[in-house]
């Protein structure tokens, strides 16, 4: 293919890419999960409370990823705009302690942190396979535990600072809103826009994508539940800030490893056979602080959770970029917003599981089974899938 006059290097597109997750996805997205205990200590806010917040964000997370898919917005345009939304609205929750506006500004923060994930996605992944470095998506991914690791150790030293949750958020989205300001000139080299054409056909998926994109919504409530309240669970069994508060740090540390990893050690697999591999491990990780809490199960399921879950979204957009049969915004859209219905069902179950005294514990229970079943259903069709994608002239590589 013909290269983009104004593409930019493959090293400066996986550098761009990296920051702008990191600050959408640390910041945007999971910036309330090690702020949490924070909060519940300086403001009084209950479990439940925090899983209003947290649905409020990722029920923005799905409208964010509807919106891409019925208007395909230019994947620079996308990640500009998701960037400053997100440190604005990260900013806001510092300046005001009135729970309506709090759920309004996760919402929109949800909203912004899709389009930035959509828009990296097409954005880059393109680019990088037209330059050759196709392998380096997973520096890219590499974003998202490298924020959410940044985002932990901030809200580590807050508690053992005794810094307040409002600085907190008010720190975190100054920050965010100048990594917005430093990436967007160097943001450059737009994919081809979608034509009319391409944007209707979108609507006729094939049926190998819409089940991984089931199979996706599986994967999306199985692993935000710990993703959640890891920190808070581990905060009410744990006196020590300077010990709960390592749990997101290592979660966040993980998710960044593991994309490196899975680079090299998943080469030869198929998209699908490294996401179901994945999902093992990360089912096992849900498990673990169901059936008993104390340090070695919270830090061993932060592990196996965050070391597989970027993983797992790395390969479910890759399959969508080779099942599909769409442009890559639209296709990738699809996927976030089966993703984003999945976890906006994790911490609503356990808000409303929460007057029971075990809502953690048999959400998760539930996530698991969700997580083995979609597994089930991905080895089952997958051979399927490979045989028609070779007869549709599909690219098999992983």
């Amino acid at each position: 293919m013909k290269q983009h006059p104004h593409e930019i290097s493959a090293a400066a597109v996986a550098s761009i890419g990296l920051l702008a997750l990191a600050s959408a996805m640390g910041i945007g997205r999971f910036s309330l999960t090690p702020i949490l205990p924070l909060m519940q200590h300086d403001a009084g806010l209950t479990l439940a409370h925090g899983g209003w917040l947290a649905c409020a964000n990722y029920l923005g997370y799905l409208a964010g990823a509807l919106i891409c898919i019925v208007l395909a917005p230019p994947p620079t345009g996308a990640i500009r705009w998701g960037l400053a939304g997100v440190g604005l609205l990260t900013l806001a929750m510092g300046l005001t302690d009135w729970q309506p506006l709090w759920l309004a500004s996760r919402f929109l923060a949800g909203a912004a942190s899709a389009f930035v994930l959509v828009g990296v996605s097409a954005w880059a992944m393109p680019i990088l396979a037209r330059r050759g470095k196709e392998q380096w998506s997973g520096r890219v991914f590499a974003g998202v535990g490298t924020g959410i690791a940044f985002a932990g150790l901030f809200g580590l030293a807050a508690g053992i600072g005794d810094l307040s949750s409002r600085a907190t958020w008010i720190a975190l989205g100054l920050l965010a809103i100048a990594l917005a300001v430093l990436l967007w000139r160097p943001l450059t080299g737009d994919t081809p826009a979608a034509s009319p054409v391409a944007r209707q056909s979108q609507w006729a998926l094939p049926r190998r994508a819409i089940i991984a994109a089931a199979c996706y919504m599986a994967f999306g409530y199985g692993y935000i539940i710990p993703a959640t309240f890891l920190p808070a669970l581990a905060r009410s069994y744990i006196d020590d800030p300077a010990t709960f508060g390592l749990i997101w740090p290592v979660f966040g540390a993980a998710a960044a490893a593991s994309t490196f990893a899975a680079s090299r050690l998943g080469r030869g697999l198929l998209p699908w056979q490294l996401w179901t591999r994945a999902q093992w491990v990360l089912a096992f990780g849900v498990l673990l602080p169901a059936l008993r809490v104390n340090v070695p199960t919270l830090l061993l399921s932060a592990i196996c959770v965050g070391g597989t879950f970027m993983v797992i979204t790395m390969a479910g957009i890759k399959e969508a970029l080779r099942l599909g049969g769409a442009p890559a915004s639209l296709a990738v859209g699809v996927m976030t917003a089966a993703f984003a219905i999945g976890q906006i069902a994790g911490p609503l179950t356990v808000s409303l599981l929460a007057g029971a005294g075990h809502g953690f514990t048999l959400a998760s229970l539930v996530a698991v089974f969700g997580l083995v079943a979609g597994n089930c259903v991905l080895l089952a069709c997958g051979a399927r899938w490979e045989r028609l994608a070779r007869i549709d002239g599909l690219p098999n590589e992983a």
